[in-house]
């Protein structure tokens, strides 16, 4: 991201005017502060947009600026850029319901074309993510372009700064994150020759991305939902630890299998060049490679993604955190929902098990709600491990579920179509269709409690 002081001012048509350049189409207009240590790296995305797999910049103006709300000018840069209709990555294949592997290949292909172009000039991109990929509109052919060059560094083999997005992180950059972290805490003396990385980040990057493509969900993970790197994802990053599970990936050709181990290299001297990605044979197959995916039915819709979210943040509200002098304000002044739920919670007793306080305003139906929720987190994320233990913890919430909302008459209906005996699931469970229908139980029980 460039600055937190973005502010999209919304979209317009250019037409040619007089002299000049004769440019036509929509583009999208967004204004920065912090112009000074902007500048250098909207020069550097200048550099890259030429090419045809980079979101283009079209003009760029440093101007005084006010918005209505302030009372004076100030500095801004306002950049003129061409307009992307088709999202971003993952939302798009999120769309099509039958995404093949030759698909991922082909957009694949597109990446490292531009990645090469980036490191063609020594540019490193080094926040290369699904959200920084934009299709160009909403046709089955539309190019998929890089954008978002606020990480971008000329790569002089003396890149430090640990800039990252956790999932996609290299292990270098987390390297450089830990010793900066004890050289500014004077835990080890400050180096003379500072421990460097290089534009190999951004290809470590590329592999996550090629198997998020592949089956739907990231190869490092923690149980633990957290805002930083929790510490057994960062130790699966730092020694390259990561699995082809075969539910998903029994269907997806070797070759697939091969670049991603091959870019997912913990030493970057062994890992893929952006010449031996283009020249790798999956990228170049004449296969069919028309086997669907399983990435697309995984990556799901905003609505399903909000219970998820939802049911994360009851989680969180139930986290016990450390005996730490802080200063808050006040619970009944705060919008945020983790902390809005920390207010709903009583007291634990002995047995483990939180009791919801009354005069808070929580009661059974409330209950209800987060425990269908629990549902819902499950079957996307599973908590448990592999195998039987997830069906198992499906199972154990479920019953949870069925014990607040047996008068639900569609959960039962649910409940019986999917072979339950009460105690459990008798067959395979369908978990992305038992998630959608628990989402419609939730909206369902929410108007009832709405119009009471």
């Amino acid at each position: 991201m460039l600055s937190t002081a973005e502010q999209h001012i919304g979209s317009c048509v250019l037409e040619p005017r007089g002299r000049g350049r004769s440019r036509t189409g929509q583009v999208r207009v967004v204004v920065y502060s912090n112009v000074s240590s902007l500048l250098f790296k909207v020069r550097l995305h200048m550099m890259c947009a030429t090419h045809p797999n980079i979101v283009q910049i079209i003009e760029v103006y440093a101007n005084s600026v006010q918005f209505p709300h302030e009372s004076s000018p100030r500095a801004r840069l306002l950049i003129v850029m061409e307009m992307m209709e088709g999202g971003e990555l993952f939302h798009r294949i999120s769309q099509h319901r039958h995404f093949t592997e030759k698909q991922a290949s082909q957009v694949t292909k597109q990446i490292a074309l531009a990645l090469q172009h980036c490191h063609s000039l020594n540019i490193a991109h080094r926040d290369l993510k699904p959200e920084n990929l934009l299709f160009k509109d909403n046709s089955l052919d539309a190019p998929v372009k890089l954008c978002d060059f606020g990480f971008a560094k000329i790569d002089q083999g003396d890149l430090m700064t640990p800039q990252f997005t956790p999932y996609y992180v290299a292990p270098q950059v987390l390297e450089a994150q830990r010793r900066h972290q004890k050289e500014k805490s004077g835990i080890i003396p400050t180096s003379p020759t500072p421990y460097t990385y290089n534009k190999s980040c951004d290809l470590w990057s590329l592999g996550v991305i090629i198997y998020v493509m592949l089956c739907g969900y990231p190869p490092f993970y923690s149980k633990h939902h957290s805002r930083t790197i929790p510490k057994d994802m960062r130790k699966k990053i730092m020694t390259g630890s990561f699995e082809f599970p075969e539910e998903e990936w029994s269907q997806i050709s070797e070759m697939a299998k091969d670049i991603v181990r091959k870019l997912l290299k913990v030493k970057p001297e062994e890992r893929l060049t952006i010449e031996g990605v283009l020249d790798h044979p999956w990228l170049n197959s004449t296969e069919a490679l028309d086997n669907i995916l399983p990435s697309a039915q995984l990556m799901m819709d905003k609505a399903m993604v909000a219970g998820i979210q939802q049911a994360h943040a009851e989680q969180l509200a139930n986290m016990r955190i450390q005996d730490l002098k802080v200063s808050l304000k006040p619970l009944h002044s705060v919008n945020n929902p983790i902390l809005r739920k920390r207010k709903l919670l009583g007291t634990k007793p002995k047995d483990g098990v939180y009791i919801h306080d009354p005069e808070n305003g929580s009661n059974d139906s409330n209950v209800a709600l987060e425990k269908l929720r629990d549902v819902i987190a499950q079957c996307i994320l599973p908590q448990a491990g592999k195998g039987e233990n997830e069906d198992e913890k499906l199972n154990e919430v479920m019953q949870e579920a069925w014990k607040y909302n047996r008068e639900c008459k569609l959960l039962r209906d649910t409940l019986q179509s999917f072979s339950w005996n009460g105690r459990g699931f008798t067959d395979k469970v369908d978990r992305l269709k038992l998630a959608e229908i628990v989402k419609q139980v939730i909206e369902e029980q929410t108007n009832s409690h709405d119009s009471q």
